[in-house]
């Protein structure tokens, strides 16, 4: 008689560290024998995966537990708002909902797949392997995501992230390089450096060696990016803050180690609003470092986020801002309203809050001069050839993304072209039309 496998229904919110978190969990769960399913209602169990950062992702996280109680009734909750369960026991009291089977912290997955033990027992088929050699991933074939380290040793104002995951934790650079050596031989085109401090990666474990192939590598931001760039797919690197020493890594790009691309949350740039968010790294002369990176790599894109309207923030403080705005020259740019989080040290510091409808109007200038520049660089690019890595496929026209873009945050290139193109491929595209956000452009 042949035995079903139990179904697990799985729901990842939050950020892309979040997302390599549940490819852990899923991973050990399929080499269990467990399957997955989209559909709660068949699933013998349903694990919600949160966010609680902001009180948009928390209520976002709510919902989602709320919908998988309703539609299933048996669900396993993880993530960061398991760290300070408080909404959860608010919103889903245990005596009304004796189905929540367990809450648990963000990296918790011994936990979770305890929980999932308890409700559902795995099956046992040793004669099957379920699960691929670079695990399973939730993000398309030709990407993934690469965790490099767990938490935070920053003490930003506005951020509660230190108390949801911890202090830095780093993983050893051997094992991180095998990791990613998996994904490129499973047919990994483009690998994503993703941690909460990419650019601190190391300090922790005081940059110790270990073993990668024939080699001793060091657990450094430079060595993991050099060894990175030498497995022949295409690699981008997220949240990495302005230490001085990032300075070493444009070297890489400018040989083509590296894309030329740099993910780094600056949040402001009045040096008021900086200190009151506490923001590490040296970000006074920041203008000048980008002058100088963009002389050594000249293609070079940066991405950054910023929050308008944060406690005490003038209106001096915005004009700042913006001029600084003007002089960089981003090439990809996101803006948040600020929004108190329970617990951030920015709601005791006893700054003036700005107002709704002065925050809403900062926003709405702020993304107005980023759009010009955006639209600007965009232009820029009308004539020149570009290496375009395609997400989606078409009969007469594809979409993919240059180096300058990542996925799901940045823009897109649009790509005529007289052969079929496949996802993931890598072509050359000549670059005909621009807009605010996109490139349009041909084949060739």
């Amino acid at each position: 008689m042949t035995q079903t496998s139990p179904k697990i229904s799985f729901v990842s919110l939050g950020c892309p560290k979040a997302l390599v978190d549940s490819e852990r969990i899923i991973t050990q769960l399929r080499a269990e024998g467990y399957e997955l399913t989209r559909s709660h209602a068949g699933a013998d169990a349903v694990i919600v995966n949160t966010c609680g950062f902001l009180d948009s992702a928390k209520a976002e996280s709510l919902a989602a537990i709320g919908n998988a109680l309703k539609e299933n009734g048996k669900v396993i909750v993880t993530g960061c708002m398991g760290a300070e369960r408080a909404d959860i026991d608010a919103a889903f009291p245990a005596l009304q909902n004796p189905n929540l089977l367990a809450i648990t912290g963000p990296q918790a997955y011994e936990s979770v797949v305890q929980a999932v033990h308890s409700a559902v027992p795995a099956p046992h088929d040793p004669f099957v392997d379920l699960v691929p050699p670079q695990g399973v991933k939730l993000t398309p074939r030709h990407y993934a995501y690469l965790k490099i380290s767990e938490g935070c040793n920053n003490r930003c104002s506005f951020c509660i992230i230190p108390k949801l995951r911890g202090d830095l934790v780093s993983r050893p650079a051997g094992e991180v390089l095998r990791e990613a050596e998996k994904l490129v031989k499973a047919g990994v085109k483009e690998l994503l450096v993703i941690s909460q401090d990419t650019s601190a990666y190391g300090v922790d474990i005081r940059y110790a060696e270990s073993q990668f192939g024939d080699r001793q590598v060091r657990a450094k931001f430079l060595d993991l990016a050099r060894e990175l760039g030498e497995l022949g797919a295409w690699v981008r690197l997220h949240y990495v803050y302005p230490y001085p020493h990032v300075d070493d890594v444009i070297e890489l790009m400018a040989e083509g180690k590296v894309l030329p691309y740099l993910d780094i949350p600056f949040q402001h740039a009045s040096p008021n609003v900086l200190k009151a968010m506490k923001r590490p790294g040296n970000q006074e002369k920041t203008l000048d470092r980008i002058k100088k990176w963009r002389e050594i790599a000249p293609d070079l894109a940066i991405r950054s986020t910023f929050i308008v309207g944060f406690p005490g923030e003038t209106e001096e403080d915005f004009e700042f801002l913006l001029d600084w705005l003007t002089e960089a020259k981003l090439d990809r740019v996101g803006a948040f309203k600020y929004e108190p989080v329970r617990g951030a040290v920015a709601n005791d510091l006893g700054l003036p809050l700005v107002p709704a409808e002065v925050q809403e109007n900062r926003y709405k200038r702020f993304m107005e001069r980023q759009q010009a520049i955006s639209a600007r660089i965009l232009r820029n690019k009308i004539g020149k050839r570009l290496q375009v890595i395609i997400d989606e496929a078409g009969p007469t026209v594809a979409k993919g993304r240059s180096k300058a873009d990542a996925p799901e945050i940045d823009g897109a290139v649009y790509v005529s072209s007289r052969r079929p193109l496949r996802v993931g491929d890598i072509v050359s595209v000549k670059i005909e039309k621009a807009d605010t956000y996109d490139l349009h452009g041909i084949a060739v």
